[in-house]
């Protein structure tokens, strides 16, 4: 198998971008939440998907912050660049025009709004696919972008393009990633993109997770998928169960709201948000507090 897909198993995290007071990028607690993930126990980071609010930040700060990211890893961990958007040519020419040197792949959500067919959303990922000279795993998270990606039309393109390598599925029904686990070439990955349901999915056959919560709690998520890797089927439903109040008390008021909550219940950044999200109210604020300081 490819090394970088054997990286790429696990626990992979969803960072969070650290905003100040003054809501500019606070590039300086980076390292700091870099090195609480390394620490941790997780296997990968993603840096600017849904969870880092890079729809909120400017080309600039992106650049930046993929700088940033990349020094405080130095090397440590594979990193996932989170680059989508839903015109395929304004897309591929972002590709094409930024510097990707240290990055081991990209993660491309299904294009948002414009609702395309399935085979719209096969052709949108051929033509970035030909394009990107890093593997591409795809994103399909239906309640964000009101497009679904079909099973069938995932496994169309692992099977077309030897650069498509793995998908985050956030669509957490069984009888979706069931027919993705079963009817998958070899070596293509399956990620969960769900925190709850992503012990189930590794243990039907799944590669892993993108999480949220890892974020926070990344020793104890990361312990939880390795029992799931290894089929130590209770021990991850034992832990999950452990987790689950945390779990939904972080998705309560949306993502990434609940886990910079969290984060900076655990002095990792300020809770601080880009409108139109906003910090977490009091009483979610107090509830979170009370169950970290129980895990």
């Amino acid at each position: 198998m490819n090394n970088s897909l054997l990286n790429l198993k696990g626990t992979g995290v969803a960072v969070v971008t650290p905003f100040k007071p003054d809501l500019s990028v606070d590039y300086g607690s980076i390292k700091k939440i870099v090195n609480h993930l390394i620490d941790g126990g997780i296997n990968y980071l993603v840096v600017q998907g849904t969870t880092g609010e890079s729809s909120t930040l400017s080309d600039y700060e992106k650049d930046k912050s993929r700088e940033k990211f990349l020094d405080a890893v130095h090397g440590r961990l594979p990193v996932v660049l989170g680059l989508g958007g839903n015109d395929t040519n304004n897309l591929v020419q972002k590709i094409t025009n930024s510097n990707l040197n240290g990055f081991s792949a990209i993660l491309s959500v299904t294009p948002f709004y414009n609702k395309p067919t399935q085979e719209g959303l096969f052709q949108h990922y051929v033509k970035i696919s030909e394009y990107s000279e890093l593997p591409i795993i795809l994103y399909n998270v239906p309640g964000r972008t009101s497009c679904n990606l079909e099973p069938e039309t995932t496994i169309r393109l692992a099977n077309y393009s030897e650069n498509i390598i793995g998908i985050k599925e956030a669509n957490s029904e069984k009888l979706q990633i069931k027919k993705l686990i079963d009817n998958r070439p070899e070596n293509f990955l399956i990620i969960s993109g769900d925190d709850e349901t992503a012990p189930e999915t590794v243990l039907m056959g799944g590669d892993g997770v993108i999480s949220v919560a890892a974020n926070a709690i990344p020793h104890e998520f990361s312990k939880m998928i390795t029992f799931s890797m290894d089929n130590k089927q209770k021990k991850a439903f034992d832990m999950l169960c452990d987790l689950k109040p945390l779990l939904r008390l972080l998705f309560e008021e949306g993502n990434p709201t609940g886990i910079k909550a969290a984060m900076h219940v655990l002095n990792l950044c300020e809770n601080n948000l880009r409108l139109p999200l906003l910090p977490a109210s009091k009483k979610l604020y107090s509830n979170i507090e009370k169950i970290i300081s129980r895990i």
